[in-house]
């Protein structure tokens, strides 16, 4: 409870407070990052939302305009040594979350990760299953009512972060939602989170469908010519989706690096240890037993087939009991 209280003394005579989400955000950070931001300024202390790399969904570029949510690339913010940076939805030294100038003084994050190095103030609760979830306490506990705009971008972070509430889904995220329902505009929500491609993206669908191979429960693809990363998510959730299908692991050449995005359902598997396993020495992952990405920098280092044989000689393994 004290977390909340002594982030907002911390920035209290601040004059550059920057809200830092992962790199290619999704709903949940942008809706965290935004919900935060409002708290500070009921408290007297302004900021900015920033991120690096660019926003990918035309559902969430859809959900910042009617929103009217003011979030930037960090390449065009003036950032300075001295201004102090909180970061929503990630960590400092994630692979995803890019070292911006400036001080990150508190992260506030839903993912299994270590305590981050160097940082004032922590948040980390792996136990629930999207960040705003964890900023909507702080309403609570600040006793603030959450506006329409503010509670209506929350729900669809929310919603979007645990599949419409079907995945990683706690008691706090059951609390969190059945606080905000009644303060957000609920079709808006729907209309945003019913929007999910474009027409442009039925070629991945074409090309997915073409490319996947499904053994043993598992359906892995690989794009050579690239599929951003969000995309990358939707098109594992569509493969979950088949009967056969239990574990997907999709990967993905973007801009000289390798994109990985996995899915699972099966008790006996944890999609972030199983990538963690793959990638050891080559790249980095993090994520939930039930969702999971990664990235490797150097392409040289990836082996289509020989990355698909260990994966399914892990599955097994892991199926059997093994380490």
């Amino acid at each position: 409870m004290a977390f909340i209280y002594d982030l907002i003394e911390a920035v209290r005579k601040e004059d550059f407070i920057y809200i830092q989400t992962h790199d290619f955000p999704d709903h949940d950070a942008v809706a965290s990052a935004y919900a935060l931001q409002y708290i500070l300024k009921s408290r007297g202390t302004s900021s900015y939302l920033t991120f690096s790399g660019r926003i990918q969904r035309d559902s969430l570029l859809r959900m910042i305009r009617l929103l009217n949510i003011s979030i930037r690339e960090a390449e065009r913010e003036p950032l300075r040594p001295f201004d102090k940076i909180v970061i929503v939805d990630g960590r400092k030294g994630s692979p995803k979350v890019t070292d911006l100038t400036g001080e990150e003084i508190a992260v506030i994050d839903h993912h299994e990760a270590p305590h981050p190095e160097g940082v004032k103030l922590v948040d980390i609760r792996a136990d629930y299953g999207a960040c705003s979830s964890i900023v909507y306490t702080y309403f609570e506990e600040l006793a603030i009512e959450t506006p329409e705009r503010v509670a209506t971008a929350l729900l669809t972070g929310l919603l979007s972060a645990t599949q419409l509430m079907t995945t990683r889904v706690t008691e706090p995220d059951v609390h969190a939602y059945n606080g905000l329902y009644d303060s957000s505009d609920v079709r808006l929500v729907n209309s945003i989170l019913s929007s999910t491609i474009q027409k442009k993206d039925l070629s991945f669908y074409r090309e997915a469908i073409d490319r996947v191979r499904i053994q043993d429960r598992a359906a892995f693809c690989y794009f050579p010519e690239g599929c951003n990363e969000n995309l990358l998510g939707v098109i594992a959730d569509f493969f979950l989706s088949l009967a056969e299908v239990e574990f997907v692991f999709l990967c993905a050449k973007n801009n000289g690096k390798i994109n990985f995005s996995l899915r699972n359902e099966a008790d006996e598997w944890h999609a972030a240890s199983i990538l963690k396993s793959l990638l050891e020495g080559i790249g980095y992952a993090g994520g939930h037993s039930d969702m999971a990405t990664g990235i490797v920098n150097d392409p040289s280092a990836f082996d289509e087939e020989a990355l698909f044989s260990r994966l399914l000689g892990l599955l097994e393994r892991k199926a059997g009991g093994g380490p």
